[in-house]
């Protein structure tokens, strides 16, 4: 028996965009007024979420319960292996010793905390984005900032609010390339106007991360790095999308940034080193060097990974992974259930388990080919693996819990209802358009999926008033990007990352705010080019919706993993060889 989505079930418009905002607003409620662990709001969230879609949508109990399943199933996987493989290969650098080198090599560059967080937050956070993307990115650089000595609150913070630059090219663009297919926009025309948007705000974010930590007086000491870090990756990013496409925007200029602010510190230190005021005393030795050669193989495990993960991101290598072991199925009473107001069903992705093509695959893979590099036995990963498992047990509650809302919210109907308010807007509606992808990636912490959600209509809406679907189109992934800092999802992963698991509420509060000062920039400069900039939108040609797929190209996708095999070779042969340079070098010096 099928089902038609009510739009407007309470037979006002107004009253059921507020019924729809109802598990939105508890869950703000749960965390900043209730502080709840995250894990707690969540549950309670989903609860009420199908509860509303049963009481006020009228969804079937069945259908209701299968779409909290099938988004708790996406949220295992692929989003929590990914994350799982992330913290883990972390979590082995720390056990095997290496990471001490890895902190003590940072401090060599410069102990400035201001100056790591650029770094490692900002540059290498964004390379990260836009090679791995779902979360893996915080994960990573929070951890890495908290080993070097950062408040855990602040390091999971910052590494949040550094994330939204990148996110709308992230995954290898991943996100431009959905946001075309619903809308039948090309891609290269999304990735221009999301990069004549987004690099206005690239600038200003070097900024933010150290007025957020140090205050404005301190961020003004170390302005040469923060115009060095923001106009490298502005630049970059914009001639990238405009010029390249989607796909590397996030890869190079993560790049730039990092070359840029390695040269500059080879020839410009600030007069003060900035520590948190709360920070214990270091231990570091610096009066000990490392080899080059030890210094490779502690970084050995993240060169690695991050071969792994660009390999993955391209779609021949994932085609042909595809080809050799996957598995679909479609979700128990889903398939052409539910149905959309003009009668059509509603498209319900099956459910795919692609565990040789995706990402977490990648990164377990790269901590498994490290240990031996590193020094660590098999039986002692093993070991860490548990404990990492046992560190995310109740991020992957959240997780799973947060994705489940996100599949309730968008099968009754609920997104729907808000998303045709905004609409009604009128000629306010490129204003508000990028409050749509800032809603949409908070309910599915991904821009991707919020661009799945919402193009179509962003695309419809702009139509109808007469301005170009391009604009509305491309902010609600610009507009997205301020949502994921505050996404439950990345709030769980942000927590667990720096082991304060339990305490989302706090960086949910430190964050929120910024999520929103953010957001309203986006919708300033989305109305201005609706009505003012409008020599800012390139010259396009809608793309046919009859057109058919470009064929698969599985042999080459084989052919790159030859490559990334030769490199992982070199990489490992380049780590043995230095390895026994140090010790016949220490040998020499200690006969």
């Amino acid at each position: 028996m099928n089902w038609t989505q009510p739009i407007d079930p309470l037979g006002n418009r107004a009253l059921s965009a507020l019924a729809a905002f109802v598990p939105i607003a508890f869950i703000f409620w749960a965390l900043i007024i209730r502080r709840m662990k995250g894990y707690q709001a969540s549950l309670l969230t989903i609860a009420l979420a199908i509860g509303l879609a049963i009481l006020v949508y009228g969804m079937p109990v069945s259908i209701a319960l299968s779409s909290a399943l099938h988004g708790a199933l996406y949220g295992l996987f692929p989003i929590c292996w990914i994350i799982i493989g992330a913290v883990f290969l972390y979590n082995i650098t720390v056990a095997s010793g290496q990471f001490e080198i890895i902190k003590h090599f940072m401090a060599s560059i410069t102990p400035d905390r201001r100056l790591q967080a650029i770094i490692i937050a900002f540059s290498f956070g964004a390379f990260l984005e836009g090679s791995a993307g779902m979360g893996a990115p915080v994960a990573i650089t929070s951890a890495m900032l908290v080993g070097l000595g950062f408040n855990p609150l602040y390091a999971a913070a910052v590494c949040l609010i550094a994330n939204t630059a990148p996110v709308a090219f992230g995954s290898v663009g991943i996100p431009i390339i959905i946001a075309s297919h619903v809308s039948d926009i090309p891609e290269m025309a999304i990735s221009q106007m999301i990069g004549r948007t987004l690099p206005l705000l690239s600038v200003v974010v070097p900024f933010y991360l150290v007025a957020i930590m140090a205050g404005v007086k301190k961020s003004v000491e170390v302005i040469p790095a923060i115009l060095v870090a923001g106009i490298s990756f502005a630049f970059f990013q914009w001639l990238t999308a405009n010029y390249l496409g989607p796909m590397l925007p996030d890869v190079i200029a993560g790049l730039a940034s990092l070359a840029s602010l390695m040269l500059l510190l080879r020839y410009w230190k600030p007069k003060t080193v900035w520590t948190f005021r709360e920070e214990p005393p270091q231990t570091l030795a610096l009066d000990v060097t490392y080899t080059a050669g030890q210094i490779f193989r502690a970084w050995s495990p993240f060169l690695i990974m991050t071969l792994m993960i660009v390999a993955w991101g391209l779609q021949p290598v994932k085609d042909a992974l595809n080809s050799i072991g996957t598995a679909k199925f479609m979700m128990p009473g889903l398939e052409n259930r539910i149905l959309k107001t003009d009668g059509t069903p509603l498209l319900i992705k099956p459910f795919e388990f692609n565990y040789l093509s995706n990402s977490g695959l990648a990164v377990m893979l790269a901590a498994l080919l490290a240990m031996p590099l590193i020094g660590m036995s098999y039986r002692e990963g093993a070991k860490t693996f548990v404990a990492t498992l046992r560190q995310l047990r109740f991020p992957i509650l959240t997780i799973a819990s947060v994705v489940g809302f996100a599949f309730v919210v968008n099968n009754s109907g609920m997104s729907v209802t808000m998303a045709m308010t905004l609409a009604s807007t009128g000629v306010l509606f490129p204003f508000f358009s990028p409050v749509l992808g800032w809603l949409g990636v908070f309910l599915t912490g991904s821009d991707a999926s919020a661009n799945a959600l919402f193009g179509k209509l962003q695309a419809t809406s702009a139509t109808a008033i007469g301005i170009d679907p391009l604009i509305t189109v491309s902010a609600n992934a610009s507009g997205g990007v301020t949502g994921k800092m505050i996404s439950p999802q990345s709030i769980a992963i942000g927590t667990a990352a720096v082991g304060l698991t339990g305490r989302e509420s706090a960086l949910f509060r430190l964050t929120v705010k910024h999520s929103f000062i953010m957001l309203a920039i986006i919708c300033v400069i989305t109305t201005l080019q609706a009505y003012v900039l409008t020599w800012l939108i390139p010259d396009y040609t809608m793309l046919e919706t009859t057109a058919s797929a470009a064929a698969t190209e599985t042999a080459s996708g084989f052919t790159y993993l030859l490559i990334l095999a030769g490199a992982l070779l070199l990489i490992v042969a380049a780590v043995l060889r230095l390895n026994r340079s140090s010790l016949s070098a220490t040998r020499t010096v200690n006969p």
